[in-house]
């Protein structure tokens, strides 16, 4: 029961209760409950990896978006990891491509350009037929840099050839909530990113 405990700890947000109650409920279902988890967590480990154009997750070369034939390739959306693709796409309006960074500039933890999907990125520019580069990384400090950083780049990847238009996601005041209540970073972002109606 120990190693159960510790072993679920380990998974982000579970903390030594969520980890009992896990392991409770778990002895607490038929084994076939129990056996269904642990394929599932073996089957993943084994059968996904990263796409060879993007680095998205995939089960062989290719996502499925990268498979996909109707998905606009002159419209690539830089994120800083899988998660944020699954958002994007949940939401039904982005029908580009996507480049997964597998992280963000953080000098603090040790992850600079070197670590990060940016060479791919550029031979990916250097192939051509890019018109638009959506920076979609996280509106934190790294995610700030790591954007600053990308649009540096890809002007430098572009200086023979007339370059890709760079966009960043806008941020703002969350649909339902109170102005009032936003931070002073959060409606700055708002007014920028203003648009006409």
């Amino acid at each position: 029961m120990d190693a159960l405990l510790e072993a679920l700890k380990k998974l982000p947000g579970v903390g030594p209760r969520t980890a009992e109650r896990y392991a409770f409920y778990l002895l607490s279902q038929p084994e076939a409950v129990s056996q269904q988890l642990s394929d599932a967590i073996l089957k993943v480990k084994q059968t996904i990896g990263f796409c060879s154009v993007c680095f998205n997750l995939a089960d062989g070369e290719l996502c499925s978006i990268c498979q996909d034939p109707a998905r606009d390739r002159s419209v690539l959306c830089v994120v800083e990891d899988h998660r944020s693709i699954r958002a994007l796409e949940r939401s039904g309006g982005y029908k580009g491509v996507y480049h997964v960074l597998l992280g963000a500039l953080s000098p603090l933890d040790g992850i600079g350009p070197r670590d990060l999907r940016v060479p791919e990125l550029k031979n990916r520019l250097k192939a051509g037929g890019v018109r638009e580069v959506i920076l979609a990384t996280d509106s934190d400090l790294e995610g700030e840099a790591t954007a600053l950083y990308l649009t540096k780049e890809i002007k430098a990847v572009s200086a023979d050839t007339a370059p890709p238009q760079v966009t960043r996601l806008a941020f703002g005041i969350p649909m339902g909530s109170s102005i009032e209540y936003a931070d002073q970073v959060t409606l700055s972002r708002s007014l920028e990113g203003r648009r006409k109606l």
